[in-house]
């Protein structure tokens, strides 16, 4: 009855990364609100890395880098792919003036401005592709409109967590455990409510591709955080191993949508 979505494996991707930049620049500027700046350095890093990664997921789905600029030639607040341009290029911005002076002291003045920015950027940058997905005609995302965004928000809390403590000793990374495992309840919680809720037109999720990614997603999300759970305050290795099954039930979970 519609056409199926032409996207490649880049957008799943950038749905990964953008949550996993705006959510790692709020953990940062929450930790270093906390007195954690070991914490804070290492997620500022993780920050700026997944929000780099992200324009160039776009520019490769689209084909061509001029295609992506022309997006930024005007402001449609009507429309979500707009407002994510814009979102994502502001966000890149601060995240990495913030990212540079919390690693090398460069920057200082606009170091210190841009970080309450990324913070607040990374907001949207986290769930505004939940919305994308939802203002499209596939009934799968469409009559999800109201729980999408919190679960795109959740799994983009869920690889923040993850990442720093996938990146960051034992010691200072209590914050980000909390985080992770915080973050890997709701989503779960939340993508099986969205499920029930949608009833009938919820079976694709449980289908073909989506149905191994689902199934991939909530095993490693639940492998990953009894780790965690158990040995991440003293095991630096453990961390290491709990941190990239969480981020692989992330990105499975993302790719599942």
């Amino acid at each position: 009855i519609i056409k199926e979505p032409i996207w490649t494996w880049e957008i799943p991707c950038y749905f990964f990364t953008g949550g996993l930049a705006g959510a790692s620049a709020g953990l940062a500027y929450l930790a270093e609100a906390r007195a954690n700046p070991e914490l804070g350095r290492r997620a500022w890093g993780a920050a700026m890395v997944s929000v780099a990664v992200s324009p160039l997921l776009l520019i490769s789905d689209l084909g061509r880098p001029s295609r992506f600029l022309n997006m930024l030639r005007m402001v449609k607040v009507t429309s979500p792919m707009s407002v994510g341009t814009w979102t994502l290029s502001l966000a890149g911005a601060s995240t990495t003036l913030a990212a540079a002076h919390a690693w090398t002291g460069a920057f200082p003045r606009l170091g210190r401005l841009s970080r309450p920015a990324a913070a607040l950027l990374g907001l949207p940058l986290a769930t505004y592709t939940g919305a994308l997905i939802a203002n499209t005609a596939v009934p799968a995302w469409h009559e999800a409109r109201k729980l999408l965004p919190f679960v795109f928000g959740s799994g983009a809390a869920l690889s923040a967590g993850a990442a720093a403590v996938l990146v960051s000793p034992p010691e200072s990374s209590a914050p980000a455990r909390r985080l992770a495992l915080a973050g890997a309840l709701l989503e779960t919680g939340l993508k099986h409510t969205m499920e029930q809720q949608l009833g009938e037109l919820g079976q694709p999720y449980h289908e073909g591709a989506a149905g191994r990614f689902g199934r991939m997603a909530h095993g490693c999300l639940a492998s990953g955080s009894a780790l965690l759970a158990a040995r991440g305050r003293s095991s630096r290795p453990a961390c290491a191993v709990a941190g990239t099954l969480l981020l692989a039930g992330a990105l499975a979970a993302r790719w599942s949508v």
